[in-house]
């Protein structure tokens, strides 16, 4: 169920991320209104370690629901673009069909190779998922930095 009944109430969700993620370093996120009944979300969340997460989401909102009707969300390390989501439809991959169109681009080959992704959705917001994706990884770097 999306908690978000009006694009105000997105807008604060966005713009205070950093506040509830402390994993979060910087935000350049904003929230563009593109008419009565649709915006659009773009920018970037920098994390520890050089990760970052860049987000676009095409949004729609009307009879008190958000929705987003389109996004793509790139995860990089440094200068290299490690995975990202999309809702692109693959409907010839039976493999995605579980999330259908929900998936991620990983490596080895990552424009080719798809995984579903079941933590994506139109109806909720994605990026707590993709921040602690995020966490996840620099919890790990953290540790590694930490050992003798």
């Amino acid at each position: 169920m999306n908690p978000f009944q009006s694009l105000r109430e997105y807008e604060e969700y966005i713009y205070t991320l950093k506040q509830q993620f402390l994993s979060i370093h910087r935000s350049t996120l904003i929230v563009i209104r593109r008419g009565k009944k649709s915006a659009l979300l773009q920018g970037e969340l920098a994390f520890a370690h050089g990760y970052r997460i860049t987000a676009h989401e095409r949004l729609s909102f009307d009879d008190g629901t958000v929705v987003i009707e389109s996004y793509g969300y790139e995860i990089w390390h440094n200068a290299e673009k490690t995975a990202w989501y999309d809702s692109q439809p693959h409907p010839d991959s039976p493999e995605l069909a579980s999330t259908h169109p929900h998936h991620k681009h990983i490596p080895p080959d990552i424009k080719h190779h798809r995984v579903p992704a079941a933590n994506m959705s139109f109806a909720q917001p994605n990026l707590p998922a993709l921040i602690d994706e995020i966490a996840q990884l620099t919890a790990q770097l953290t540790a590694q930095d930490n050992q003798p």
